[in-house]
């Protein structure tokens, strides 16, 4: 079912744009899978062979008419839409649709081809006129895990809006890390895993159970085509456009689900295509590990202190919520701790979702507060470590490995 639409590049001039795809969709379809591409030629039959092969969660073929895939060849200078062409004649059970586009310099840029798909693919999707239908965004240097649609489409049928699913890097790229970049690396990823596990302890989210993780990245996300189009699609940014939409859908109090079922593989090359994503992360701490420059984060404490006013933060918004009057010495406790002022505090309360709330606090008590020292990642790792042994002693096996 390989569709080439365009056949050719179409430069991009306007705000209001043709459909990139003319082949209306399967009426069985479920995911709308997005994939911008810049020059990923070598990378492309790897990543949409492992979209050709998906399976349910038994390991049962998936069943083909129930997702498509909109790849965007955007400015390219290499044969990454020819290449794509000739895996779908190869493969014609997948549902893969090709565009070519010549995006104007001041729209060159990842955010804005994302934001095409995504556009595209709730079109498609909303025509349908049917409930739980998933964009889903991955990126081409990314291979996706044998079950990840239905991982997807799982966590969606739990109740999710939208989903952040695992990302993973490449095994053979990780050991051709010098040893130093490596070592960056595997310390930031278990911070990162304590801290949500630590935050878990203090603030646990219901939309968001254990376990978890603290992932929502462009190479494995996913929303409903309806929660899409109510945050007003994907924000008009240039880079971390991931992020962007992450802000908007908490905004909206949209139930986001951190899942470790929906995992994806992708490269550790150090020249990315796209700013502040993995490439820069990797360059960063190889030249910090040259000037033998040691990681500053977060401590426990303060991760503590921030995950308990969330959840105080979040009492009280529902108590409001509900019509009652939350304990004025509460709100005051609150508002000394933020370095709010009261009230301050009490407008906010009023706001119609927790995530307006959360976002107007965190805007205003920063101007207020000095922020808690940094202390180095080791010191930090081995604090939640033990923080989480006292405060969780049945915490899930691996975290505090």
């Amino acid at each position: 079912m390989l569709r080439m639409e365009p056949t050719a590049p179409v430069a991009v001039n306007c705000a209001v744009l043709a459909p990139l795809v003319d082949t209306p969709p399967d009426p069985a379809l479920e995911v709308s899978v997005i994939v911008p591409v810049k020059d990923e030629a070598g990378n492309l039959e790897r990543h949409l062979h492992a979209l050709a092969v998906q399976t349910d969660a038994a390991g049962r073929p998936l069943d083909p008419r129930r997702y498509e895939v909109i790849l965007l060849a955007n400015n390219c200078q290499d044969a990454s839409a020819q290449v794509a062409r000739e895996f779908g004649r190869l493969h014609p059970a997948l549902a893969l649709h090709v565009a070519e586009i010549t995006l104007p310099p001041a729209q060159a840029h990842v955010g804005r081809a994302r934001q095409l798909l995504m556009d595209e693919a709730g079109r498609r999707l909303q025509g349908l006129g049917r409930p739980g239908t998933l964009i889903a965004s991955t990126d081409a240097d990314t291979q996706v895990g044998p079950t990840w649609i239905a991982a997807l489409l799982a966590e969606i049928g739990r109740g999710a809006d939208a989903v952040g699913g695992r990302v993973l890097t490449d095994r053979a790229g990780r050991a051709a890390l010098d040893r130093g970049t490596r070592m960056y690396y595997l310390r930031d990823v278990t911070y990162k895993r304590l801290l949500t596990a630590y935050e878990h302890c203090f603030d646990p989210d219901p939309a968001d159970e254990w376990p978890r993780h603290h992932q929502h990245q462009a190479a494995n996300m996913a929303v409903t085509a309806e929660m899409y189009w109510r945050v007003g699609g994907l924000p008009p940014v240039r880079s971390s456009e991931d992020v962007a939409l992450y802000r908007a859908l908490r905004r909206v109090d949209a139930r986001f689900r951190h899942s470790p079922a929906a995992w994806v593989v992708t490269s550790t090359r150090q020249i990315g295509r796209a700013q502040d994503g993995m490439a820069d992360k990797l360059g960063e701490w190889a030249q910090m590990c040259r000037q033998d420059v040691p990681e500053l984060v977060e401590g426990a404490a303060a991760i503590e202190n921030r995950a308990r006013a969330r959840a105080n933060l979040r009492r009280l918004w529902q108590t409001a919520r509900l019509g009652l009057t939350p304990p004025r010495q509460e709100i005051e406790d609150l508002a000394g701790r933020l370095g709010l002022s009261v009230s301050f505090l009490e407008r906010q309360l009023a706001a119609p979702s927790f995530g307006l709330l959360l976002e107007a606090v965190e805007d205003n008590s920063t101007l207020h507060l000095p922020r808690p020292p940094l202390v180095e990642i080791a010191g930090a790792i081995s604090d939640l470590r033990q923080g989480l042994r006292d405060f969780w002693p049945r915490v899930e096996q691996g975290v505090i490995a």
